[in-house]
This record gives C-alpha cells, sequence and structure tokens, in this order.
C-alpha cells in the first residue's frame, strides 16, 4: 500500500471534528471528545501552527486516519498517531509510522530524532515503534492518567536522523550507572 500525508488546515474543522468524534481511541489520554469539545480544540488551530502540523493519512486513496506532528520548532519533533478503526489491528501502523518518519526526516533537515510516547499496555504500537526502527528510551512510571483514576507508564521511543539513514539502531546501556 502506498502512503501519503494531506496537510490539514482550517478548512478541515469538520472533517477533524467528525474523524475524532466517530472513533474511540483507547490508549490516548482523552478517549472521548463531544462535539463540541472538539470544534474549539480544532478552531483554536491545534492542527496547523507554528509547533504543530495534522495530516490526513492516506492509503490507496482512503483516508485510514490522521497523525499530527508536534513541536516543530524544535530539532525533536513528536507525533500523535491515529488510524480509524476500520484500519486498526491489519498491519499497518509500522507502514504508516516508516512514511511520516521518512517525511519528517526529509522535510525538516534540522530535526536531529523523532519521538513518540504511549502507554505501557499499548503492546501494538510498542511493537510497532521497534518494527518502524524506533528504541525505547524512557519509560515513565505512573505518568498517564487511566479513565479509571489509576495511572499507567507512559513509554517513549525515538528514532536518530543517523540510524533512519544508516538502517542501524544506536543502543544504549540502560545500566551505565554502578552504585
Amino acid at each position: 500500500m502506498k502512503i501519503s500525508f494531506t496537510s490539514m488546515g482550517p478548512e478541515d474543522s469538520n472533517a477533524i471534528v467528525t474523524f475524532l468524534s466517530t472513533n474511540n481511541f483507547p490508549f490516548h489520554v482523552r478517549r472521548e471528545w463531544t462535539e463540541v469539545e472538539l470544534t474549539g480544540v480544532v478552531d483554536g488551530g491545534r492542527y496547523w501552527n507554528n509547533e504543530s502540523q495534522g495530516f490526513w493519512i492516506i492509503g490507496d486513496g482512503e483516508c485510514l486516519g490522521m497523525a499530527v506532528l508536534e513541536d516543530l520548532e524544535d530539532d525533536t519533533p513528536m507525533f500523535d498517531l491515529r488510524l480509524a478503526g476500520t484500519y486498526r489491528g491489519l498491519g499497518l501502523g509500522v507502514l504508516v509510522l516508516k512514511e511520516l518518519t521518512d517525511k519528517v526526516f526529509n522535510d525538516h533537515p534540522e530535526t536531529l530524532r523523532f519521538e513518540g510516547q504511549t502507554r505501557e499496555d499499548n503492546l501494538a504500537m510498542r511493537k510497532t515503534f521497534v518494527k518502524a526502527g524506533f528504541l525505547k528510551e524512557a519509560h515513565y512510571r505512573m505518568s498517564w492518567p487511566a479513565d479509571d483514576g489509576t495511572r499507567m507508564a507512559s513509554v517513549a521511543y525515538a528514532i536518530l536522523r543517523q540510524d533512519w539513514e544508516s538502517g542501524e539502531t544506536t543502543r544504549f546501556d540502560w545500566n551505565d550507572l554502578q552504585v
């Protein structure tokens, strides 16, 4: 499948609200929104400003979901990825993430590393990160609020530009400090 990305702009406001309000995202901090809440966030420019840019993910002419690049004024942008419910579990995540990584490094030559985070129990996304060449860099204990009031760990993964260019993953020693 050929993946492409179409930039979002103010003309996409209604489509973004519809997409986010008609899909459930069980592993995101905010799983469900009302249309009024979403309209305020979207019309406030959340998906098109100096720091972030949203994109529709297109595969074979179909809208598979959306991705938002965040912290674009830094050399370490992050992303938010949301596939539509009908496209989850089909193995598209790795392809989409690899294409998104290519886009970031090709379009932003100042970018040194590209990062994403997910909940510790989102095993599908954690495997997607690894298969797409990302390396686990952090495990933030009890940092992600869950719907039931508990807190889960947030796990951060990143890929370095040099790793993207070489196809090799630069590893590090998790236990480098001995006391």
